[in-house]
């Protein structure tokens, strides 16, 4: 199939699976519940419970399986850019061509909407636990635990790179802010997909180490379209790094030198997960995708 063909069903699907979390009712926090929704249901790549979905089909066929982790995942994300968005982070007008939630509604409910995002999160797989059989609970307690830790390394990410506006940092530290910011929840989706299909200890970490690759490589890309990209197609503006004076690999290494580790990490990213071959078609089209990519 056409990875194009591929990724779109993909993405119809996990929206599919979202609409059922969607609450429509007239009830005290409709407005809370309608700005849950306006985030969530916004758009996007859909690229970590996609993720988890393609992982898995590395292994099994039946996706509905992993269906309430792909879930929760993105739930978790669209927690992260609510509150990424906010005016005492990264203070942004627009994301994904429209208002960002604290604009459309105001900054008290896009906290709380963000909050309820994560805390749904763990509702949807607590439910998932609670209909487990036996041989399935060791697996996703496992999952709950590493879903918990990815979380908090994505806050701690955030939490440093806030820290570090407008100073300059070591290329230890550059990593070290993506790694968690960016990259821990790719990992953390490309690993539910790998352990709910009882991938092997090697595969894992394989699978992990390209799903890091792939976290960095989205975030270098990120940077470079923040420099050059086109707002219309972004759906925000850009140039909005510079101004808040962040570290990105842009002015670390340059526009070139950027483009090259990119290049880099794509490549060896692709690598690690050839061994799997036809079966991995996706997986490396999706590498050079978010290398591609032009939002």
């Amino acid at each position: 199939m056409d990875f194009k063909e591929e990724l779109k069903q993909y993405q119809e699907h996990i929206n599919n699976a979202l609409k059922n979390y969607i609450k429509k009712d007239k009830c005290p926090e409709e407005i809370l519940n309608q700005s849950m929704e306006y985030s969530l249901m916004a758009g996007g790549k859909r690229l970590r419970p996609i993720l988890v979905m393609a992982t898995y089909q590395l292994f099994k066929k039946d996706i509905e399986i992993c269906m309430p982790f792909a879930v929760a995942i993105e739930m978790v994300h669209n927690f992260s850019l609510i509150h990424d968005d906010l005016p005492g982070i990264d203070n942004d007008d627009f994301r994904h061509g429209k208002l960002t939630n604290h604009k459309q509604f105001n900054e008290a409910t896009a906290i709380l909407a963000g909050d309820r995002l994560l805390n749904n999160a763990y509702v949807v797989i607590s439910k998932e636990l609670e209909n487990s059989v036996n041989q399935d609970m060791t697996k996703k307690i496992k999952i709950v635990k590493e879903f918990s830790q990815a979380v908090d390394k994505m806050i701690l990410g955030e939490f440093v790179d806030t820290e570090f506006e407008g100073k300059q940092i070591s290329e230890e530290y550059l990593e070290y802010i993506h790694k968690n910011k960016t990259a821990a929840l790719l990992i953390l989706s490309v690993r539910m997909g790998a352990i709910l299909a009882d991938a092997s200890q090697e595969d894992l970490e394989k699978l992990t180490s390209y799903a890091e690759k792939i976290g960095l490589a989205f975030q270098i890309k990120d940077d470079i379209l923040s420099e050059e990209g086109d707002e219309k197609v972004l759906g925000k503006p850009v140039g909005n790094d510079k101004k808040l004076g962040k570290c990105t690999y842009v002015s670390k290494y340059g526009l070139i030198g950027a483009k090259e580790k990119l290049e880099k990490i794509t490549k060896e990213a692709i690598e690690e997960i050839k061994v799997y071959k036809e079966k991995a078609e996706f997986l490396i089209e999706l590498a050079k995708y978010i290398q591609n990519r032009n939002k």
